[in-house]
C-alpha cells in the first residue's frame, strides 16, 4: 500500500445538513496542509522569480512543478472521497454522486 493509500483510506465525509463535509484523519489533514505550506512556498517562489524578470522557461518549469504538486493533493482527495464518500452514498442509494464525481474529474481534467 502507498503512502497516499494509507492517507486516503482514513478519510471519510459525513453530511452536514444542507452542506456536505469531508473529515480526515488528522494524519491525512497533517499531510495535505503540509503539501499546500509548500505549494504556497512554490507560488512565492514563482512571484520572486517574476519579480527578478527571472528567463521565462525557468518560471515556467517552475509554475509545472507547482501544478503537478496541486494535482497530487486532488488525487489524494478524490482517492479518499471515492473510496469512502461516493461508496457511502452509492450504498444508501444516492446514484447522483456518480454525476457529481463525473463533473468534478472532468474539471480535473480540464488544460
Amino acid at each position: 500500500m502507498s503512502h497516499e493509500q494509507e492517507l486516503t483510506e482514513e478519510s471519510f465525509c459525513e453530511p452536514g445538513g444542507n452542506h456536505r463535509k469531508s473529515h480526515h484523519s488528522d494524519k491525512v489533514k497533517s499531510n495535505l496542509i503540509t503539501r499546500l505550506n509548500r505549494i504556497e512556498g512554490q507560488i512565492r517562489g514563482i512571484k520572486g522569480l517574476i519579480e527578478k524578470d527571472t528567463y521565462c522557461d525557468d518560471v515556467i518549469n517552475q509554475i509545472a512543478a507547482t501544478q503537478s504538486a496541486l494535482n497530487s493533493v486532488a488525487k489524494v482527495l478524490l482517492e479518499g472521497h471515492m473510496k469512502s464518500c461516493v461508496v457511502e452514498r452509492i450504498q444508501e442509494g444516492d446514484f447522483e454522486v456518480l454525476d457529481e464525481v463525473l463533473v468534478t474529474i472532468q474539471k480535473l481534467m480540464k488544460k
